[in-house]
């Protein structure tokens, strides 16, 4: 498994999260699956687990941290907002999203499927605009995940994330 850790700057209209990096791991599992990642997320406290797709558009959550398992096929995702980094995912990456990154899909395979979760407590809400004063404090007060969900209590996440409120 390959994985890395990429900070959004705000991005016209899109705020990203200015202390929480994009975690990107690539290769985690050969076959891919949504069991397979559906068992990882619930197994690490991830939950409102769903499958299927990423929109089309630009947006962002305010509310909850997001995390995108690619079960099957391969797409484009345009992360980061309008001037963000277009990554090409396939079956067996995974992305993990602090709340208010942008995110859409530029385009995909037929058979594209995600498995999707948030952590306890959190759900998602779409925004498609600019973000209020009230929702950027909104924002960078969506607390922290107790666990990463792909590796658990001591993954990659607990790491980066958590050192980015030492």
């Amino acid at each position: 498994m390959n994985a890395e850790a990429i900070i959004f700057e705000p991005s016209d209209w899109v705020p990203n999260n200015q202390r929480l990096p994009v975690l990107l791991y690539r290769g985690l599992s050969a076959d891919g699956g949504a069991a397979d990642f559906k068992s990882r997320f619930a197994a690490n406290g991830w939950t409102g687990i769903w499958i299927n797709g990423v929109f089309d558009y630009q947006h962002y959550h305010s509310g909850a941290h997001e995390v995108l398992g690619i079960a099957v096929g391969s797409a484009t995702l345009l992360i980061g907002g309008p001037s963000g980094q277009a990554l090409k995912v396939a079956a067996g990456d995974c992305l993990v999203l602090p709340a208010g990154t942008g995110h859409q899909n530029l385009g995909c395979t037929s058979d594209f499927q995600v498995v999707g979760a948030y952590p306890k407590g959190q759900h998602a809400d779409i925004q498609t605009s600019a973000a209020s004063s009230e929702m950027l404090a909104k924002i960078s007060s969506v607390p922290l995940p107790h666990s990463d969900p792909v590796q658990g209590p001591s993954g990659l996440l607990t790491e980066k994330w958590r050192s980015s409120f030492a």
